[in-house]
């Protein structure tokens, strides 16, 4: 999953930044609002944190130029301004959800699921297809009902990619995408390895290759 990360701040930036790699997720982070508004007319993101005190083009000016070209992706405000009116103006400008800083980062990722799930149209803190289950809270995987297998974080993120998708077919380039931020090195064959590194734990067929193509979960049931 590929987190774009909009903060100023040196400290609080390089901060997010790592615990969001400890927890599996690509994070690609600038640092003004002018620059956020060029990456997402690049690149395609899962979720957006979005400071509100941005030098140049504000938080509150990003947002609304965000949902003013109808692009709903998930967004989160995370600000220092904890005042009432301000909170409204990010609830009300379309932001999915709003955390003050100081905030300890277990709530930050907790409020992350909760606004994906939200935008999934899933009420479950797990992800499934009826046969894999994927708990994003604790990185667990699981195969109808077995016994819960801890996943390394790019094993989590990458069957993280297909279970939002179940039957939709995902490319190397895809999963590559989901699993490697900006400066990372992409690593020889590391799709393949990790979908072997799968397979192992959660069974031969827990993910399909489709020749050609890609890889693929089997759809909701």
């Amino acid at each position: 999953m590929r987190i774009l990360l909009v903060e100023d701040d040196p400290m609080i930036g390089a901060a997010v930044q790592a615990a969001l790699k400890d927890a599996a997720y690509a994070v690609d982070w600038v640092r003004d609002g002018q620059a956020a508004l060029n990456t997402l007319d690049l690149q395609h993101y899962d979720l957006v944190l979005l400071d509100l005190g941005l030098p140049g083009k504000d938080g509150l000016a990003v947002l609304a130029s965000i949902r003013g070209h109808g692009n709903p992706v998930p967004l989160l405000i995370l600000t220092a301004r904890d005042g009432l009116q301000d909170r409204l103006q990010g609830l009300d400008g379309g932001a999915d959800d709003y955390l003050v800083k100081p905030f300890e980062m277990a709530e930050l990722l907790a409020r992350m699921r909760a606004v994906l799930r939200r935008k999934g149209g899933q009420a479950a803190p797990a992800l499934g297809n009826g046969v894999l289950l994927l708990n994003p809270a604790t990185r667990e995987a699981s195969v109808e009902g077995g016994a819960p297998m801890l996943l390394s974080q790019r094993e989590f993120a990458l069957l993280h990619a297909l279970l939002i998708r179940p039957g939709a077919i995902l490319s190397r380039s895809d999963l590559e995408d989901r699993i490697y931020g900006w400066g990372e090195e992409v690593e020889s064959n590391a799709v393949e390895y990790l979908i072997h590194a799968l397979r192992r734990k959660l069974g031969a067929q827990a993910i399909r290759n489709v020749r050609g193509l890609g890889w693929m979960v089997a759809r909701s049931r």
